[in-house]
């Protein structure tokens, strides 16, 4: 029987799996057909035993015939957008992204962190795309959807191949992203800097490490991305932080901290998103809170409605990620304070265009 799409409900399954940041893999919405463990199996074991080991990780090869992604939301300050990846291993519970694997035929569960496609030809559409004469030259945004610097980049360095033929090309690149494993490309990302071709932000939505852990299973944890900006930094990169999201009744006290922490360890901006909880990630996260932290489901949850008319996700431009009435007001008037307090800039400088060199041409070109 399907998993109810109530996610107030409390017969989701309450066992656990390593390493990951849900267990369970609720209906895709454009299946007819699905299987289901019975969980009744492990209704009678030792807390301990119902633990299951960590699901390995697949890799799937993505025959993408194009890398730029194009966005004309006007809630996202990009126009164009690389993924190398599609799923990603870091296990964010809150992640709206899970969403987009129901469309390859998966769920936007346990499939969406164990079930990778990797763009192997990224960087080789990348180039052909920057070589167009119809390309005009402008920032590159990479993980607008999943991380560019998850796990599997360790392995595959897609991302950092991607980097390589922005910075032959001299095209401005910006980078968000909660892994330190960006501070690997510090050579490459120094180099962009030197012509104002980079920004990067680090994504941090709690400093408590325990929370963090339980939230983002597989990303770097707090400390690890606060020294992450700190290495940018001296590399002279330009590093702000996005507090994202922010989950009322959980993390937006953490707010000050966070932003006074950040300006510490060398970042310029913070930005920050509200949680929102599309589709199936809504029951996703609904779970999390029961495992995790049970006592402040209902404050969570009710506080999301409170912002959002009654429902836990709107999907209108300027409000899906801000959301409405006096607990986003009071959020909103937090972190303004706070990032005033902290010396952060909403935003990072202008990244430059000028400097793209197209093959087999010269900047003049441009002229």
């Amino acid at each position: 029987m399907p998993a109810s799409s109530d996610p107030s409900s409390e017969h989701l399954p309450r066992h656990q799996t390593r390493g990951r940041g849900t267990p369970i893999n609720p209906p895709n919405r454009f299946e007819q057909i699905r299987v289901e463990i019975d969980e009744t199996a492990l209704a009678d074991l030792d807390p301990e035993d119902a633990i299951r080991p960590g699901p390995k990780t697949q890799f799937f090869d993505d025959d993408a015939q194009s890398i730029l992604s194009r966005n004309d939301s006007p809630d996202v300050p990009y126009t164009y957008g690389v993924n190398p990846y599609r799923g990603c291993e870091h296990g964010c519970a809150y992640c709206y992204a899970r969403t987009y694997h129901e469309y390859l035929g998966w769920s936007s569960g346990l499939d969406f962190e164990t079930k990778i496609m990797v763009k192997r030809r990224a960087p080789e559409l990348l180039r052909a795309e920057l070589s167009k004469p119809s390309w005009q030259p402008e920032p590159i945004a990479f993980s607008g959807a999943t991380d560019a610097y998850q796990p599997a980049e360790r392995q595959f360095q897609i991302t950092r191949k991607c980097l390589e033929v922005a910075l032959e090309l001299r095209n401005p690149v910006s980078i968000v992203t909660k892994n330190r494993l960006i501070t690997r490309d510090l050579d490459l990302l120094g180099q962009f800097a030197q012509w104002n071709g980079v920004g990067v932000l680090i994504t941090l939505t709690s400093i408590d490490a325990e929370l963090a852990g339980q939230l983002e299973p597989r990303a770097a944890r707090p400390q690890a991305r606060l020294d992450t900006i700190r290495q940018l930094t001296a590399a002279g990169v330009p590093v702000g932080i996005m507090i994202a999201p922010i989950i009322p009744g959980l993390t937006d006290h953490e707010i000050p901290k966070i932003l006074q922490a950040a300006a510490e360890a060398g970042a310029k901006s913070a930005a920050m998103i509200v949680l929102r909880l599309p589709f199936q990630v809504k029951d996703l996260f609904a779970d999390w809170l029961e495992t995790h932290v049970p006592g402040k489901k209902a404050r969570v949850l009710s506080r999301l409605r409170d912002m959002r008319g009654g429902e836990l996700n709107v999907t209108e431009w300027k409000k899906r990620m801000r959301g409405e009435g006096p607990h986003a007001e009071n959020i909103r008037n937090l972190f303004v304070v706070a990032r005033r307090r902290a010396g952060l800039q909403p935003d990072l400088p202008d990244l430059n265009c000028t400097a793209f060199r197209r093959p087999g041409g010269t900047q003049l070109d441009l002229l």
